[in-house]
Order: C-alpha cells, then sequence, then structure tokens
C-alpha cells in the first residue's frame, strides 16, 4: 500500500478495516427517557472542565435507545448531561450541556464516538424497556447495577417546541486521544448538535432514579438529591459532525 493510499483510507482505525463507516449517521425512532434532577452543586464544579462553567444544581440522566441508526445499528446508550454556558470568543453566551459519562452496548459507536467527536463512552449493558404502565432504565457495568430508573407511560402529552427547543442546544465533550509516549496530543473541547430533529411525540410522568456506586462506573459521584422531572420523546435525527471551540495544549 503506498502512502498516498493509506493517507487516502484514514479517516478510522483499523485501517483495513474500520469500525464504522463515514458519517453522516442519521437516527430513525430514536428513543429518549430523561430524568432531570437536582445534584450537589460542588460535585459538578468538580467534574465539569473550564472553560465551560456550571448552570445551575440539576443534571439530565438519559437513556436512549436506538432501534436503526445508519452506520450503528440497533443500540442502546445511557449516561448524564450536566447543563452548562460557554462564552464564545465573540463574546456569546450559550447555553448547552457537557457529556460527562455515558455507556453503551455496542462496539461501532463506542469507537466512532470516541474518535470523531471525543463522546466519553465505555462499554456496559444498559437496557430500556416497557413493563406495562412503566418505563424501565437500568444500567449494569459488568454484573453489577449501577442504575435504576422509572417513569410512569405517556402519562401526560406535552407541548413539542420546548423539547424542541432544548435539543437545538449544543453539547460539549472533552476529546482526549493521547501520543505514544502517553503524552496528550489532543485535547480539545468540542461542541456538536443535534440536526435535521423530527419530533414524533413528547410526554411527562412520575419519575425515579437511583445510582449506586461503582468503581469504574462513577454515576452516583453526581449523587440524587430531587427528581425535578421526567421527559419521554421519540425522535428522528441527524448526528451533527463537531467543531472544536477551544484547544487546550495552545491556550493558557
Amino acid at each position: 500500500m503506498k502512502i498516498a493510499d493509506v493517507r487516502a483510507k484514514a479517516f478510522a482505525m483499523p485501517l483495513n478495516d474500520p469500525a464504522y463507516p463515514k458519517p453522516p449517521y442519521k437516527f430513525y425512532n430514536r428513543e429518549f427517557v430523561v430524568i432531570t434532577y437536582r445534584t450537589d452543586p460542588d460535585a459538578l464544579r468538580a467534574v465539569v472542565p473550564e472553560p465551560l462553567v456550571v448552570a445551575g444544581d440539576t443534571v439530565a440522566y438519559e437513556f436512549i435507545r436506538m432501534p436503526d441508526s445508519t452506520g450503528f445499528g440497533d443500540y442502546t446508550e445511557t449516561g448524564q448531561v450536566i447543563p452548562v454556558r460557554f462564552k464564545t470568543p465573540s463574546g456569546e453566551v450559550q447555553e448547552g450541556g457537557y457529556v460527562h459519562a455515558m455507556y453503551l452496548d455496542d462496539n461501532s459507536p463506542i469507537a466512532g464516538g470516541r474518535e470523531i467527536w471525543g463522546f466519553p463512552k465505555k462499554l456496559a449493558s444498559p437496557k430500556l424497556s416497557h413493563e406495562q404502565e412503566t418505563i424501565v432504565g437500568t444500567l449494569h457495568y459488568g454484573s453489577v447495577l449501577c442504575v435504576t430508573a422509572t417513569m410512569g407511560y405517556k402519562h401526560r402529552e406535552i407541548d413539542l417546541a420546548p423539547v424542541a427547543k432544548a435539543m437545538a442546544k449544543p453539547a460539549f465533550m472533552i476529546k482526549i486521544i493521547p501520543h505514544v509516549d502517553c503524552t496528550p496530543r489532543v485535547c480539545e473541547l468540542v461542541r456538536y448538535y443535534m440536526e435535521d430533529v423530527t419530533l414524533k411525540g413528547a410526554w411527562s410522568g412520575p419519575a425515579a432514579l437511583q445510582l449506586f456506586e461503582h468503581a469504574m462506573c462513577d454515576v452516583a459521584r453526581l449523587p440524587v438529591l430531587e427528581v425535578v422531572s421526567a421527559t419521554h420523546y421519540i425522535a428522528d435525527l441527524t448526528l451533527g459532525l463537531g467543531e472544536v471551540v477551544y484547544d487546550y495544549l495552545k491556550q493558557e
């Protein structure tokens, strides 16, 4: 293989059999259950990196079923997103979410998410199911139960506009790629948006959330003090590619 061939093929690893195809990635009938809860503000400040600023004392705990996604197939994802603010170079203050932790049951989106955007994805066993009148979400890390979430099924249909507005906000994460000597070669704050969103329905209902301590799945680092709200919605969307908004290795 010639050097020019390597350059032409090198969009993902492994070089000759990449774990995922080139984007865009479209998702159909993506099902979200988002439970917003209050937590310890000091715990939030300890995990949210500058130049992001914590916005309040809440966390969005998310379960997401993706039954049909181009390139990634059928999988389930769960994790924590923290409301934050980001000041752009022009002085605009953006409200968005910092993706703190994500757990998935499918290798391709783990590899693609980490390598392209910098999503903090780890392999685990999240599940989202409908049990009679209840939506049930669980996260096992290995054999250990780390999260249990329950929500009443479609108790109240809600206006789609506030949900669409929330989905239009940017999300942020830290992309880290180590050098071969384990020093950071890439360390960037990345921003992305969900695009071409078609909301198909949204509902609210009663919810409960329990987080359990685990050495390698630290969701309980942001403890549940009070459940604020729960939203269940279904949408088609495209996962937009990211952009670097801060380079930790070039800026003090």
